[in-house]
Parts: C-alpha cells; structure tokens; sequence
C-alpha cells in the first residue's frame, strides 16, 4: 500500500480536519484559548484588582463621601440605589483589561504563533472575550457581597437578583468589544486605556448611575436618555430593589444587539488587517 492509499482513519486524529463543521472547529478553538486566557488569570491575580478592590473603592467612596450630601443624610437609602448602578459602571470599565492585554499579545508576537496554528481566525479574540466571564462575575460576587456588609439588600428575591446578574454580565461581553476593537487598532496598551476611559466616563457619570435623571440640567438629561448605560442601571435597579424593568430590559437588549452587530466586524476586520 502507497502512502496515497492509506485511509484517512489510519493517519490517527488530525488537528487540520474539520470535525462537525467550521462552527464546530470555531467552538473548541475558543475555548482552548479561552482556558489559555484563564491560566494566565490565576497565575496573575494582580490583574484582577479593576474587578475586586477598585468597585470596592469607589463604593466607599461614594456611599460616605457623597452619599449623605445626595440623599439627604440617609446613606443606606442611597447605598440601594447607588450600587445597582455602581455594578454597571464596574462592568463597563472591567472590559478595558481586555483590548490592553489583546494589544500586549500582538506586541509581543503571541498572534504570530496563532497565524501559524490550524485554528480559526476569529479564535484568539472570541476566545479572550469567553474568558472574561470570570473578570464580570468576579465583579457582581464582589459588589454584590461588598454591599451587604455594608449595608445593601436586595429586595427582589433570589430569581431576579440572579437574572440581574446574568444581564450584566451578557451587557458586559457584548460592550468589551469596542475594547477589543480599540486594542487592535491603537499602538500601545496604555493607549487602549486612555482612549477607553475617554469613552467610558462620560458613559458613566453622564447616567443614571450616581443621581437621579430628573435631578440633571435639560441638556444633560438628553445625553442620559440615549446613553446605553442609562436602560441597563434602569434594569439591574428594577431587578434587585424594584421598580419598572420591562421598558429599561428592551432597551438595554437592543443596545446590546447593536453592539454586536457593529464592533464585531470592526473588531475582527482590525484584527485580520493588524496580527
């Protein structure tokens, strides 16, 4: 038998051919080095401190710098209303570590292995956003379990507490993306964090985070109403304290959509040009 009559099921399993389709092949690729993003993780634990102690911080902060000033004196009152849309924020700037360490791994020549891999292209940046699940949960844990010691309870019971949770998080995968997009196209990773924080905080103070819509000038309520931050406290407020969510949850689905739809292929299109 010639080396061209050898069957295919007597080469042994072969990492170039596709099993159960391109989809099926994009799957495992992702998750392979979404556990790569994982490792690096747990080995570097310092790199959670943007999920862990700086949520921690900024609630102190704001619960007994400015909380009484807000609400009158009354800190819990403002603690209930003040974390819902501390964790979204939180969210937001989570995914900043995201296009920072992407753009490290370009500079230091870690895509230049992935070209040479028989993975799917798209793999290196679906997998590192599959990683970040951890980075936002971490967060909700955090703040979540932070803000009863303080003082914070949820009012809502346990199923809406629970799906509050699962709507940041999927908020938080579908916004990181314009980190992922911004990490493939500036130079440095400081850079990435530079242009993202001039995004991120007038996302964040330009809300309903920290006052109430009504409290700001006209001008500025504009500006909240069609900030995507703005329907997301709306919905994670109305799931764990109470309150309207129906109208808050459509909006912020769209939002979430429209992310998608428009960073996906910008990111993936830098991507494809950059590595």
């Amino acid at each position: 038998m010639t080396t061209l009559d050898i069957p295919v099921s007597a080469i042994g399993p072969d990492i170039d051919r596709p099993r159960g389709g391109a989809l099926a092949a994009l799957v495992r690729h992702s998750v392979a080095l979404a556990r790569r993003s994982l490792i690096k993780t747990v080995r570097t634990p310092e790199a959670l401190i943007d999920v862990t102690l700086q949520p921690v911080i900024f609630l102190l902060l704001f619960t007994y710098l400015f909380g009484g000033a807000i609400a009158g004196g009354d800190r819990h009152a403002y603690l209930q209303f003040l974390l819902p849309g501390m964790l979204a924020q939180s969210l937001a700037m989570g995914g900043i570590a995201l296009g920072q360490n992407l753009n490290a791994d370009i500079q230091k020549g870690v895509f230049d292995r992935f070209r040479s891999l028989p993975v799917a292209r798209s793999a290196p940046l679906v997998g590192a956003v599959a990683a970040d699940v951890v980075r936002y949960l971490t967060v909700c844990v955090v703040m979540l379990a932070f803000g009863t010691v303080m003082g914070f309870r949820v009012e809502t019971g346990f199923l809406p507490a629970v799906a509050a949770v699962a709507l940041s998080i999927g908020f938080g995968l579908c916004f990181c993306w314009i980190s992922v997009w911004v990490g493939m196209l500036v130079r440095t990773p400081g850079a990435v964090q530079g242009v993202m924080f001039l995004l991120v905080f007038p996302l964040s103070f330009g809300s309903n985070v920290f006052v109430a819509t009504n409290t700001l000038p006209g001008w500025l309520q504009a500006f909240v109403h069609v900030n995507p931050i703005t329907p997301l406290v709306g919905s994670i407020r109305g799931l764990l304290v109470g309150g309207p969510v129906a109208g808050h949850l459509v909006v912020t689905l769209a939002w979430m959509a429209g992310l998608l739809v428009v960073f996906v292929p910008l990111a993936l299109r830098a991507y494809a040009r950059r590595a």
